[in-house]
């Protein structure tokens, strides 16, 4: 229940935070990166008119002032991940068999807290991934990809971590949060990796079934990763109750 609960959430959040991936591009005069590597990418995989669609849609948020896309994407992806990081509050109070106690106010501090931890990390992995591996060419570009996976996997152990650690009532010790945030993070890279090969090369967009197909693929790629997460916050518990005995 718990994990398609927070599944929908980061499906709905995919929306504003593309919008908002967007609007900085633009705002930071990285334009080429859609231009030159996303753009293309998109534009083999679907019809010529769905992409001349998508395309000048692209081109118009670039050509316009991107502050105001910027605070709505900000403010509508950090609705739905602080409705998420509610769900991932109630799920971890069930793990570490907890009963809510906190009033309506800290809650409300809790997760708009955990939502902008979790939305600047995510967001900070992507540009990472994205944008890092551009800065050189040739031989450069694989010790690059490395480091730039390498950090977004920090950043992504970091706010798990922050998460796993904060979200619940009571505070589990921090030695504990350890074994299912690495999990989390090496079968989030994988499938990620797995997935974002299938999407760029595999994939095909130009009828029904193969759009079908790759929004179940998504759908299924996200329900998996949320409940890995969860997986691994009950590991982390079943270890902390195993080191007490």
């Amino acid at each position: 229940m718990f994990s398609a609960a927070l599944a929908f959430r980061v499906l709905a959040s995919l929306v504003p935070l593309t919008l908002l991936g967007l609007g900085l591009l633009g705002a930071f005069g990285l334009e080429d990166v859609w231009r030159d590597s996303i753009g293309p990418a998109i534009r083999e995989r679907v019809t010529r008119p769905v992409y001349s669609g998508i395309d000048s849609t692209v081109e118009r948020i670039f050509e316009e002032n991107a502050a105001g896309l910027i605070v709505f994407g900000s403010l509508l992806a950090l609705w739905h991940i602080s409705r998420g990081m509610r769900i991932v509050m109630k799920a971890l109070n069930v793990v570490h068999d907890q009963k809510e106690t906190r009033p309506w106010p800290r809650l409300l501090l809790v997760d708009v807290t955990l939502a902008l931890v979790v939305g600047t990390c995510v967001i900070g992995a992507i540009v990472l991934v994205v944008t890092v591996p551009r800065l050189a060419h040739g031989l450069l570009r694989v010790p690059l990809h490395a480091v730039a996976w390498l950090s977004a996997a920090l950043l992504l152990a970091l706010a798990i971590g922050i998460v796993v650690r904060y979200a619940p009532v009571q505070r589990p010790e921090a030695s504990w949060a350890s074994a299912g945030s690495a999990l989390v993070v090496v079968t989030w890279l994988l499938m990620s990796l797995l997935f974002g090969w299938w999407a760029g090369s595999v994939a095909d967009y130009k009828n029904a079934v193969g759009t079908l197909t790759a929004f179940l693929l998504l759908t299924t790629y996200v329900l998996t990763s949320t409940t890995i997460f969860l997986a691994g916050a009950q590991l982390d518990e079943l270890a902390r109750k195993g080191g007490r005995r």
